[in-house]
């Protein structure tokens, strides 16, 4: 008999760290497409809305924005956007391209754990990306306006489940897509779901100014963004009318869910296939 030891096999959280350390390297290697992602679309948005329209005396969000101005009304509507389309693309774009011709994903399923540990090691991290996301984004939003935006301090319990349930669903809804949408149709995919999202996700108004459009206010229901807006509106400018805490909480953790499961299953069929 031998009396060299049996090979071990390395824990979860090795792998992950490993993991982690990989996509890390990546993402410092790309930071400057990290920033412009994170960065345009919102700094677009509060430009052209809270500086340049009351510059040349146009007004927009009358009636919506009410006492607390609609710079106040926006800001996080778009640290929403930056939250979730980071976390979104983090994930989406590249793993939509690993899983296609190249196969670049096999190099990852390799990691002596089951698949959906790897799986899951993509969501947190582009989770943290949207985490990191916001907190970029944030303080620049608050420089643009040419009105006061003001922000106040929302129950911390509530930023504590709001801010982590948001970054993951972010992932999920990417790990989600990631596995769905062939590297062709990537397009279609910002046209169809994207642009969808963001325009009927409460960004650019409270969803309790819906309320003079009753079907489309339950319509909406369906657009993850409206809870990442409501919640961090809630969080960031708790003057500002919101839905329910709670109900916002509960959805967004039931959709990080349901889109995680359903993702997982996908992720272990493309790559085991």
């Amino acid at each position: 008999m031998s009396d060299r030891p049996a090979p071990t096999t390395p824990g979860v959280l090795p792998v992950l760290h490993g993991l982690a350390l990989r996509d890390l390297r990546v993402l410092r290697r790309d930071w400057a497409e990290f920033l412009t992602r994170t960065l345009m679309q919102p700094l677009l948005f509060i430009f052209v809305f809270a500086f340049v329209f009351p510059r040349i005396g146009q007004t927009v969000g009358a009636g919506v924005a009410g006492d607390a101005g609609f710079a106040t009304v926006l800001v996080p509507g778009l640290v929403a956007i930056a939250v979730l389309f980071q976390g979104i693309t983090a994930i989406a774009l590249p793993l939509s391209t690993e899983l296609g011709d190249t196969r670049e994903i096999e190099d990852r399923v390799m990691a002596p754990v089951h698949v959906n540990v790897v799986a899951v090691e993509k969501v947190l991290f582009a989770a943290t990306q949207a985490i990191v996301a916001g907190l970029v984004v944030l303080p620049i939003l608050l420089l643009v306006p040419d009105t006061p935006v003001r922000l106040g301090a929302g129950d911390p319990l509530l930023a504590l489940l709001v801010i982590p349930g948001a970054a993951l669903l972010s992932g999920a809804i990417g790990l989600a897509l990631g596995v769905t949408v062939a590297p062709r149709q990537i397009g279609l995919m910002f046209s169809v779901v994207i642009l969808p999202l963001t325009f009927l996700g409460a960004v650019y108004y409270p969803w309790a100014a819906l309320d003079a459009i009753p079907w489309l206010r339950t319509l909406v229901l369906v657009n993850p963004l409206v809870y990442v807006s409501e919640g961090l509106r809630a969080v960031l400018t708790p003057d500002v009318p919101t839905m329910s805490p709670w109900v916002i909480v509960t959805v967004l953790y039931g959709y990080t869910g349901v889109l995680l499961a359903y993702a997982l299953r996908g992720f272990a069929r493309r790559t085991l296939s």
